[in-house]
């Protein structure tokens, strides 16, 4: 009798709990809600076909001076990472008005950049030494996953406020060009308003694919994880002429031969549309991310851009909105670039003839392609020539950086 009062005691207060608990486990979910993010994931392949660390944040910078960052410019110079994650970009679609809370973190990452204004960014800022030389960075690189959360997003359909804009032309404004709602942030200091939520960081996460070079500049591509890569293309450029290659959909480990440099820009940029379309991207939004990587992605060099799968976005870069969005949608591209013996041949005849032109056309990536050239060189006079070479583009790093 004990043991049946004791069991139905029991019951009871687990029907109790039920509702509680399913409560507890649940989220609000809107159902007018659709939330769009695209962004990209940067790195170097070394001799061995993986990722890097190297010095993303070099050089002059390529956002709108109205865009938010970390305070210590010195910092971000010095800050070494195997992935610089690009213009991530999240997009809201609702026919009514309302106010979201907005929440990503970062895997082994600092956000450095980012707009509108964010209640939160973890690491704050505070963490960026004002020191005079690089040896003292390497303290920094070890932190908790860096964050980024925005409270009070509030959407507004019909809102037709100017956006914050400069004189000067910048690749920062394509993103706009798309219908998503608009939104505003209130500040202290007044209402910032945009077509999207904007970061950007830096991060030491391994990338989930490999490309090895083999002795016939044919390129192995082998995917790191479990999960499938959606789709992949081979880029190269030289000088006014360019090529692409797309991977085949079967199998896991494709192997690329260079592509033929007789391609134009129309067809590649119908390749790269389609592409993200595929991935659940809509027209205008694919658009906007190629518009605004049409000079980037496909500058002097060779790169293997690829899709990220979906969870291994999710897994690196957890985003959480609240409410729930009745559809989220992330497409995110990794740039993997390549130190072909083309592109080593390249960079060597530039120095040989002091050709700067042609060596600013390699930007943040030179002082990486020299790294990569040094350690593949068996030759010790070679090996210390590349050195003189790799002195000259760090301190031009460097210099550049200072000045701005």
């Amino acid at each position: 009798m004990k043991s049946r009062l004791l069991t139905c005691v029991i019951l009871a207060l687990s029907l109790f709990a039920l509702p509680n608990l399913f409560h507890a486990q649940t989220h609000p979910v809107d159902p007018y809600l659709i939330a769009h993010e695209w962004g990209t994931f940067t790195s170097i392949a070394g001799q061995d076909g993986h990722a890097i660390e190297w010095l993303p944040l070099t050089g002059s910078t390529d956002l709108p001076s109205f865009v938010e960052h970390f305070s210590s410019v010195a910092f971000k110079a010095g800050l070494l990472g195997t992935v610089r994650m690009e213009t991530p970009v999240l997009y809201f679609y609702t026919n009514r008005e309302t106010t979201v809370s907005v929440n990503v973190s970062f895997s082994k990452g600092l956000i450095t950049e980012w707009y509108p204004h964010a209640s939160r960014v973890y690491p704050v800022a505070a963490v960026a030494p004002k020191v005079a030389n690089f040896s003292d960075w390497s303290l920094y690189q070890k932190h908790p996953d860096g964050s980024i959360s925005w409270d009070s997003v509030e959407l507004k359909p019909r809102n037709f406020s100017e956006f914050p804009r400069e004189n000067r032309a910048n690749h920062y404004y394509a993103a706009r060009q798309t219908g998503s709602t608009p939104l505003q942030i209130r500040t202290s200091s007044g209402m910032q308003t945009e077509k999207f939520l904007f970061y950007r960081g830096v991060s030491t996460f391994a990338v989930p694919i490999a490309a090895t070079i083999h002795s016939d500049s044919s390129l192995l591509a082998e995917n790191l994880t479990g999960q499938a890569i959606p789709a992949m293309l081979l880029f190269e450029r030289r000088g006014d002429r360019l090529g692409f290659r797309v991977a085949p959909t079967s199998g896991s480990n494709p192997t690329l031969d260079p592509p033929e440099l007789n391609a134009d820009m129309n067809s590649l940029e119908r390749t790269v549309v389609d592409m993200l379309i595929a991935q659940g991207l809509y027209q205008n939004e694919a658009q906007a991310m190629f518009e605004t990587w049409r000079d980037s992605w496909f500058e002097e060099g060779s790169r293997l851009l690829y899709i990220v799968p979906r969870e291994f976005v999710d897994s690196i870069l957890p985003l959480t909105i609240s409410p729930a969005p009745a559809q989220t949608v992330r497409v995110f591209v990794g740039r993997l670039e390549l130190v072909t013996p083309a592109t080593q041949r390249a960079v060597e005849q530039a120095f040989e003839a002091d050709d700067r032109a042609t060596l600013n056309h390699y930007g943040r990536f030179l002082v990486p392609i020299l790294e990569n050239m040094i350690a593949g060189e068996r030759n010790s006079a070679k090996k210390a020539q590349f050195s003189e070479y790799l002195n000259d583009a760090y301190n031009t790093q460097i210099t550049l950086n200072t000045s701005n």
